[in-house]
């Protein structure tokens, strides 16, 4: 969930160095300030050597100024900088297969099953459980000792590979010069504070530590995203400095924080006690609230009970100095009635007066905005949907630049394919979790959608800077813009829901990591292949070891000290256009549980060899943290002309509680594909287009200007025009307009 409350205490214990933050988001290394002795190039080679293998170089400028630090500076700072970047990209953890030979030599399906029989029959302890099984004609494979267990060890796995084969198309991602370890950390905290996109779970955290070390030096000039200003408040009440609060509700989400619940309020937080310094303080920030603006007092009614559960907490009563925070709570409990915004609109909706609900809302943009659909299918003559329009005229200024883009992709997938009848909506909160429904709204007239287009088109567009020069990455073009962080998991080569990415390989290699806390858990990974109609073509899973499209590396049924599976498919010779890669949970704990779980994926050539997992080749990895049982990161699909590409989903499946298989779930998925992948995103390709006078080229991948440019792409180039702006997937967010 959002906020701090699934973070594992395995975690929280790691110590995040400043250092390691602004590697993982920056892919700059900070280089401390020692004197420059010039003995350090020949251990910078060879740390450069070593990064290589993780898929990682210094850059020209760094690996320069690393060179003439001392050796021993140099050998401590690339220790540190090795382990980040294994983390990154998942190589921290030993990836043992079940078949230790894979991709070959995978057995069929059923031979392998009744080989693991076989062996049970010949095991002193399991024959006469397994025989008894086999009377009663049904045979539990994580009862026979060979099935769902390693029978090798890591290094024996190590032993029976070849090197990998270094090829033109493994990843190489560069890390660049920064400079000190407090400056880069003083930007990265204004940066992630000052973020107007939601910020995910882990990135939350991030800003944390950076708050509590930035508390006394320079802050944000806004902080717009609620959810950051609680956790940014949790650092300055620790400090002694003044909260940031501006509504009621700022203060229910500090509450929250310091007992290390949901700062967005959508899952209920058990407060913990508060020392008497704290109760103060907050209390002192709700009663200047309350005072400064009564009317703040509606906004309590949406959180009630939260608020009654803080006040048996917070003991106002014994504060009579504060009687304006009293009221707070004298609301929550119904003692004090004040009326509401969604209140008083709903009232004169149910009068049929659709332009006064229009005018009232115009108070609050946002609200009005997320409203528009719902008013103008209310609005029964053309004279109340010009009132609503003109509403939205008023209201668009004043509304965030994320409202706005959130209420455009609205409107880019309304009123056409999705209106007809018997078609199906798709729905994703915020979590990641997505569910499938009929869609039974009617169509928005062509010319009222045509005219919001217009408004928030020209809204937007005056809102964005006048960027001179951009040199875009073609493969960021259909890249798309990240309205809110929330579910999509940290990682590498990482994109926002909707993007589409460009998959260049012959061999596409899926991977799963998870590491069971208290429970024994398994975790199976799978692949779905669909054709045209996302009817299913076939499936590779535990259940299926091998078909002509590739190999699973076997079924593992515990993970105490962490297990992975592996699929491997040959892209030519998948016979659908669909493949939906999936980790499913088949018992135990959930990916919100379990001390660790990932996903990601190689791309290989036929020739390379090497390990199951190789750093080098992994093209994204990310973690699994969300809500449901069944995971689907992306999915990918094969366009007219036979190339592949990458469609990013971040959704979870509720599941069944237990036993989830592929072959179960491939109505759902296929229903859900159908309505979110021909889904219309606003991209960068979309956004350059909204840019006055912008001269964009695209880059070819080569050569960089002398000159300052604004840079889009997925990594930054070694080159550029030291002012150069640079905007790459970690901080793809600064595009959103204020």
């Amino acid at each position: 969930m959002p906020g701090m409350s699934h973070r594992h205490p395995e975690s929280l214990e790691v110590p995040h160095t400043l250092e390691s933050l602004v590697i993982r988001h920056t892919y700059r290394l900070p280089v401390p300030e020692a004197p420059e002795v010039g003995r350090g190039a020949v251990v910078a080679r060879q740390l450069d050597a070593v990064l290589l293998s993780a898929g990682f170089k210094l850059s020209a400028p760094l690996f320069a100024r690393v060179g003439g630090l001392a050796p021993e500076t140099v050998a401590e700072l690339g220790r540190r900088t090795l382990d980040t970047v294994r983390r990154i990209v998942g190589d921290h953890v030993e990836h043992n297969v079940y078949f230790i030979d894979f991709p070959r030599n995978v057995p069929e399906t059923q031979a392998f099953w009744l080989e693991c029989v076989r062996k049970a029959l010949l095991d002193e302890e399991a024959w006469e459980g397994t025989l008894g099984q086999l009377r009663d004609g049904l045979v539990d494979l994580v009862s026979l000792p060979a099935y769902g267990r390693y029978q090798h060890t890591y290094e024996e796995l190590l032993a029976r590979h070849e090197e990998l084969v270094e090829a033109a198309g493994d990843r190489v991602t560069v890390l660049h010069l920064g400079r000190t370890v407090e400056e880069e950390a003083r930007e990265l905290y204004l940066a992630l504070a000052g973020s107007r996109t939601p910020l995910g779970e882990e990135h939350l955290e991030d800003l944390g530590v950076l708050a509590a070390h930035c508390v006394d030096g320079v802050q944000p000039g806004e902080i717009p995203v609620r959810e950051h200003r609680a956790v940014v408040n949790k650092a300055r009440l620790g400090a002694g400095s003044g909260l940031l609060l501006d509504t009621v509700t700022d203060v229910l989400r500090l509450a929250c924080a310091l007992a290390g619940g949901d700062v967005s309020l959508r899952e209920p937080t058990k407060f913990v006690k508060l020392s008497r310094p704290v109760r103060r303080a907050l209390l002192a920030g709700l009663d200047a609230v309350v005072s400064a603006s009564p009317a703040k007092l509606a906004d309590v009614r949406v959180h009630r009970e939260a608020w009654k559960r803080l006040g048996e907490r917070l003991h106002p009563h014994e504060y009579p100095r504060w009687p304006s925070a009293a009221r707070v709570f004298a609301v929550a409990r119904g003692e004090e009635k004040v009326p509401s915004l969604a209140g008083r609109t709903e009232a004169l909706l149910a009068e049929g007066d659709v332009a006064g609900a229009a005018q009232l809302l115009t108070s609050a943009p946002g609200v009005l905005l997320r409203s528009v659909d719902r008013l103008l299918r209310l609005a029964r003559t053309d004279e109340e949907r010009e009132a609503v329009l003109a509403a939205v005229g008023q209201a668009a200024p004043k509304a965030a630049g994320r409202v706005l883009l959130s209420v455009r992709l609205h409107l880019l997938n309304r009123g056409g394919r999705l209106e007809q009848g018997g078609a199906r909506r798709v729905f994703v909160n915020r979590l990641g979790r997505a569910w499938v429904a009929e869609d039974t709204r009617p169509a928005l007239p062509a010319a009222v959608r045509d005219r919001l287009v217009s408004v928030l088109d020209a809204e937007i567009a005056g809102r964005l800077p006048e960027p001179g020069p951009v040199l875009v990455d073609p493969d960021m073009l259909e890249v798309a813009l990240p309205l809110s962080g929330k579910a999509v998991s940290s990682g590498i080569g990482v994109l926002p829901r909707g993007s589409v990415s460009p998959v260049d390989g012959e061999l596409l290699r899926f991977f799963t990591y998870w590491k069971e806390r208290r429970e024994t858990t398994d975790y199976d990974l799978s692949a779905l292949v669909l054709d045209e109609e996302y009817e299913e073509v076939t499936w590779l899973s535990y259940t299926r070891l091998a078909d002509v499209e590739g190999r699973h590396s076997g079924d593992v049924t515990e993970a105490p000290d962490g297990a992975s599976e592996f699929i491997e498919l040959r892209l030519g010779a998948v016979r659908g256009p669909y493949i939906v890669p999936e980790v499913l949970l088949y018992s135990g704990e959930s990916f919100l549980e379990v001390a660790e779980s990932f996903f990601g994926f190689m791309l290989r050539e036929g020739e390379q060899q090497g390990r199951p997992f190789e750093p080098r080749t992994v093209r994204m990895k990310s973690e699994l943290r969300g809500p449901g049982r069944v995971a689907l990161p992306l999915v990918f699909r094969r366009d007219g002309e036979g190339r592949w590409h990458a469609h990013w989903l971040h959704l979870y499946l509720k599941g069944s509680p237990q036993a989830n298989r592929v072959e179960e779930n491939k109505v759902t998925v296929g229903a859900l594909l159908r309505g979110i992948v021909d889904r219309e995103q606003l991209t960068v390709r979309w956004l350059l287009g909204l840019m006055r006078g912008a001269e964009v080229t695209v880059w070819d991948g080569v050569s960089v200007p002398e000159r300052p440019v604004t840079f889009i792409g997925m990594r930054r180039p070694e080159g550029l025009h030291p002012e150069a702006r640079v905007l790459t997937p970690e901080n793809l967010r600064d595009v959103v307009p204020a």
